[in-house]
């Protein structure tokens, strides 16, 4: 099974009191129910491709208003041929969409009666409904993190997406293939969307996943970063050793400065040394005392006297 599915069969086994129920399936009805009209009335349908999600609102409608509402279960013939279950309330349709203040004289409503969702509890249980009718989460196994619900009215996404930011959520909405999508793409958002609705065991799985991988990706580029500069280091030696053989062919002993000449033979005793371990060899060799500056600024000082000892040796023989 997919995380979402994990996801949403965890929000639908959480206990909800009357209100909460109420806001959590005003939600589902407005997300995903479709109303119709035959000669016998107005009916409501509701279908999802995820069993735990039907048999909750199944179970929402016959506790709230006790109508028996009918489950069908359908087979997809195309692609992956899951089961979709359509529940069909007939019974007291335009009472329980008046009760959840999504009809009334006016018509039907797309956004969600403000006083059904006034309370923070009551809040978090119409975005549980509005994830469990169309929500969608990337795996945490996967680097791309994404979390989205969509919706067929823009209203409705506009009031889902000032829904979140009242708990600080950043969500941003888009439009694809002719339906709304709200959405959230930092990791650390979506897990604070799925804190929000009660999801703690997907929470702790997600945020499990996330941070080992965050971990790894950071040991990664320090790792990479490290090599980077051990490489850099391997070349600015190298380019030093040859430096000093160009020195030493080129000019007399007695002609090279002391403290140059010091330098010279403790880079060619430990080619691969950095800076700071060629200070502690050379303390070691002889008590001098040098920062890393000040071995960096001989090694410099090396590379300028060759370079120069190159450019007259050229000049001389061009006369």
């Amino acid at each position: 099974m997919s995380f979402t599915y994990d996801v949403k069969q965890e929000i639908a086994g959480a206990d909800l009191d009357e209100r909460q129920a109420k806001a959590q399936l005003a939600a589902l009805l407005l997300v995903k129910a479709a109303l119709h009209m035959n000669r016998n009335g107005t009916y409501l349908s509701f279908q999802v491709e995820n069993a735990s999600v039907a048999k909750h609102v199944w179970l929402l409608v016959k506790r709230l208003y006790t109508v028996e509402p009918r489950l069908a279960v359908l087979k997809k013939m195309r692609l992956k041929k899951n089961n979709i279950y359509r529940i069909v309330i007939e019974q007291g349709a335009s009472r329980i969409l008046e009760d959840l203040g999504i009809l009334n004289d006016r018509g039907l409503h797309v956004k969600p009666n403000y006083d059904l969702i006034r309370s923070e509890k009551n809040a978090r249980a119409f975005l549980q409904g509005c994830f469990l009718a169309s929500g969608s989460v990337n795996s945490p196994r996967t680097s791309n993190y994404h979390l989205e619900i969509s919706v067929t009215h823009r209203g409705l996404a506009e009031s889902i997406q000032k829904l979140m930011e009242r708990f600080f959520l950043s969500a941003r909405i888009t439009e694809r293939k002719g339906l709304w999508v709200v959405y959230l793409k930092a990791g650390d958002k979506i897990g604070d969307f799925l804190r929000l609705i009660d999801a703690s065991n997907a929470l702790l799985q997600f945020e499990d996943l996330r941070i080992s991988r965050d971990f790894y990706n950071q040991m990664s580029r320090l790792n990479n970063c490290e090599l980077a500069n051990e490489m850099k280091s391997l070349k600015a030696a190298h380019g030093q050793i040859e430096a000093i053989a160009r020195i030493e062919t080129l000019m007399a002993p007695e002609q090279i400065p002391p403290k140059i000449r010091a330098a010279m033979d403790i880079r060619k005793q430990y080619p691969e040394a950095s800076l700071t371990e060629l200070c502690d060899e050379i303390y070691k060799a002889t008590g001098e005392v040098i920062s890393k500056s000040g071995m960096k600024h001989r090694m410099t000082k090396i590379r300028e006297m060759a370079a120069s000892l190159s450019q007259d040796r050229r000049s001389s023989e061009t006369k």
